[in-house]
């Protein structure tokens, strides 16, 4: 490669996402006082820059305008450049992105937006293409307006960007209305059922047209509705719903059926044509969900998704020390001659491609058949691509396949007159050529970034598939991340977790100069994932780690005026605002896994006030849980967890007895939204005994392994029954 001719202050960045904009000839600056002090110093505004690593419409922005010189000069003349990576920095991230959402009404990224030396907002967007359009301002339009304005307006700008402030103020504050109790979780949940019943797509699973979403937030409701209301026709429904839903995800072209994990987000109502990065934060939550899924059906379908998803992970965002890393790319080049990067060129097929990779006989076929004509009978192949060019604006799929299973197997084996078994066999011989193809191609850029928050989905993940399958691999490698966070991304001194590292040269793990620290989202998802840990391992000391940590987490980020917790602590002048999201999107919003977290946390140490906590944050979330809970169903789930009490299942016996193993196993094969599980292993000086006197009192009964359904910690008469404790395990 040529020497750059620009560098700027990202170069001393660790964030993939800064350093891919490091040599633009931009003066970009990280998000910091260095950068404050300039824009007050000389009077200048700031234009904020907001995108992370594997964003296609980032990628767009910095080929069409950060790599130019001269809309550069005109950066550089009139402004203050700085460059945020989301995913490091979801708390300033959110402060302008509802300022953005508020004044345009959408929002995404990359997010723009411009601000007072003060940093407050007055101005804003996502995409600027560079010139003008016919519908569109251009970017460099739109700057060289807004310093005019600067220079001639100064005033009103300034009175404008305070009003905005206030108003932003005003509208995000989420706080508890007087002596208001917890909603009523019968209507909330029935209201909850209505809204995505109302929405759901009955041909194709999902609930939207499109683009359409995995959203597992919307699936583990879905459960849990079922499991409360299993005798009834709408939880019968609420079944249907969820594993129709997750069948046609992973039937589609959303589902790499060649290398393993899920992309983002299907363009179309079929699943079929993705937008092809893959985030870390999906496959964590899609292993969950699908792991609820096999426990429910006992269906080995949903169970080879769970091994496919945590296959891709093993293999393609797993760092050798333990962590994961955040994602993968949308955009590649096609070939390594290739100039261009095109999206999806990585995972996509020409016909005559696939023709020439697969060209054996099939013996046995009713006619003369190649395994190319199979595979492309059932994935839906055509000579000319199967991309609906109205997905393809730009045409970089044109003539393009994007795999989806259009037949099921028994269809395409009886089309070619072969047995089941045989065509399972084949299907399975041509996506491993293709795999090693596609091995040739160049891969799309890889974010070795690793985040707390997502770590832990993924932990759960692994977690929650090896209780499930009873496959103890997952669960070793849950517990090796978990051992690579203690390690990374948490300070013993100050008993805090931090938000990020990053891969470094020779493989090494680095941290940033002056290290990012966690967010409220980095302690929920890591607390969820230790109490799933604990659950799947029964190593006490994460039982011991996630309390630690569930206390850090409210002295922290508790409210106790408006009560929940804010995203951010307190003490940072340089963010405007504390948030408390208010939606589950692409990961449940933090204060719905907080009260679920907060159940478990009491079950396993007795601490009541975090009952009592719990049920605050639903009081303050309380109206808009009764007006539009399908904006929170990952909260709507937790109050009914709320309400039924959760059920402390305590097994008495040896854990490496055959009896208490059989024990064990039933309770981690039946889904039971509203269970803990414990092992009273008879160590009285160990931790969950300190927490928990009253495990002293159980015992195991005619020397056999023994389970106690508790609750609130007054127990049931001892079962030594296997089938007898599969029958209390049901909410």
């Amino acid at each position: 490669p040529s020497v750059p001719r620009h560098t700027n202050r990202l170069i001393n960045e660790k964030s993939p996402y800064l350093l891919q904009h490091a040599h633009n000839p931009v003066d970009w600056y990280p998000w910091g006082q260095e950068a404050f002090d300039k824009a007050k110093i000389e009077n200048k505004l700031i234009f904020l820059s907001v995108g992370y690593s594997t964003c296609h419409w980032c990628h767009v922005m910095e080929e069409e305008s950060f790599k130019s010189k001269e809309i550069g000069e005109i950066m550089n003349e009139h402004f203050v450049c700085i460059k945020v990576d989301r995913e490091e920095r979801p708390d300033v991230d959110k402060v302008y992105m509802a300022f953005v959402q508020a004044t345009s009404g959408g929002g995404g990224w990359p997010m723009s937006v411009w601000l007072t030396p003060d940093l407050k907002p007055f101005a804003g967007g996502t995409y600027f293409p560079p010139e003008d359009g016919v519908h569109r301002v251009g970017f460099r339009t739109v700057l060289l307006r807004i310093a005019e304005q600067w220079q001639e307006n100064k005033d009103a700008l300034l009175e404008s960007s305070q009003r905005i402030l206030e108003a932003l103020r005003h509208t995000s504050e989420i706080r508890v209305q007087g002596q208001e109790l917890p909603p009523p979780p019968k209507e909330v949940m029935d209201t909850c059922f209505q809204q995505l019943s109302r929405s759901y797509d009955k041909d194709y699973g999902g609930f939207s047209k499109s683009p359409k979403f995995p959203t597992p937030v919307n699936l583990n409701f879905l459960f849990t509705y079922w499991a409360l209301h299993r005798t009834t026709a709408e939880g019968a429904w609420a079944l249907q719903m969820a594993l129709h839903t997750l069948k046609m995800m992973a039937h589609g072209g959303i589902h790499d059926h060649i290398g393993q994990g899920f992309h983002r987000y299907s363009t179309d109502q079929h699943w079929h044509v993705p937008h092809f990065e893959k985030m870390l934060y999906d496959q964590g939550q899609l292993a969950a969900i699908y792991s609820r899924a096999f426990q429910i059906s006992g269906d080995e379908f949903f169970a080879d998704v769970v091994r496919d998803i945590l296959l891709y992970v093993s293999r393609d965002l797993s760092d050798q020390v333990g962590g994961f890393y955040s994602a993968e790319d949308a955009d590649s080049y096609p070939t390594t001659t290739s100039g261009e990067k095109r999206e999806g060129a990585f995972c996509v097929w020409a016909a005559e491609e696939l023709r020439a990779l697969l060209p054996d006989p099939v013996e046995g076929a009713t006619e003369e058949t190649t395994f190319g004509d199979v595979f492309m009978h059932h994935y839906g192949v055509e000579e000319v691509g199967n991309v609906d060019p109205m997905k393809d604006p730009y045409q970089e799929l044109k003539g393009k396949n994007v795999l989806i299973a259009r037949c099921s197997p028994e269809l395409t084996a009886a089309r070619f007159g072969l047995e089941p078994g045989r065509l399972s066999v084949l299907l399975q011989e041509c996506r491993q050529r293709l795999s090693s193809a596609r091995a040739q191609r160049p891969r799309p850029h890889l974010d070795t970034k690793m985040l707390a928050a997502w770590n832990g989905l993924m932990i759960s993940g692994f977690a929650q598939a090896g209780a499930a399958l009873a496959e103890q691999g997952y669960v070793s490698r849950a517990a090796q991340a978990a051992a690579f966070l203690r390690t990374h991304l948490f300070d013993p001194d100050s008993g805090r977790l931090l938000r990020s590292c990053y891969r470094g040269k020779d493989n090494s793990v680095e941290q940033s100069a002056v290290p990012i620290q966690g967010f409220l989202e980095d302690y929920v998802f890591v607390i969820q994932a230790l109490f799933d840990l604990y659950e799947a391992s029964l190593e006490q000391g994460w039982l011991e780690w996630a309390l630690h940590l569930q206390h850090m987490q409210d002295k922290l980020f508790w409210d106790p005026k408006g009560f929940a917790y804010f995203s951010t602590e307190a003490g940072d002048p340089s963010l405007l605002l504390r948030l408390k999201d208010d939606q589950d999107g692409a990961e449940p919003t933090p204060n719905s896994v907080a009260v679920t977290n907060l159940l478990r946390a009491a079950c396993y140490s007795g601490h009541m006030d975090w009952v009592e906590k719990a049920g605050k944050i639903l009081a303050a979330f309380s109206e808009r849980l009764q007006k539009i809970p399908i904006t929170l169903p990952e909260m709507v789930r937790a109050t009914a967890v709320f309400h039924h009490t959760l059920k402390q299942v305590v097994i008495c016996g040896d854990p490496q007895g055959e009896d208490t193993k059989e024990m064990l196993h039933c309770v981690r094969s039946v889904f039971s939204p509203n269970k803990v599980l414990m092992v009273a292993d008879g160590d009285s000086a160990g931790f969950l005994y300190r927490q928990l006197p009253f495990l002293s009192s159980l015992e195991r009964k005619h020397g056999k392994a023994t389970a106690y359904i508790c609750s609130n910690f007054t127990c049931s008469l001892p079962v030594t029954s296997v089938q007898e404790l599969r029958g209390m395990l049901s909410p």
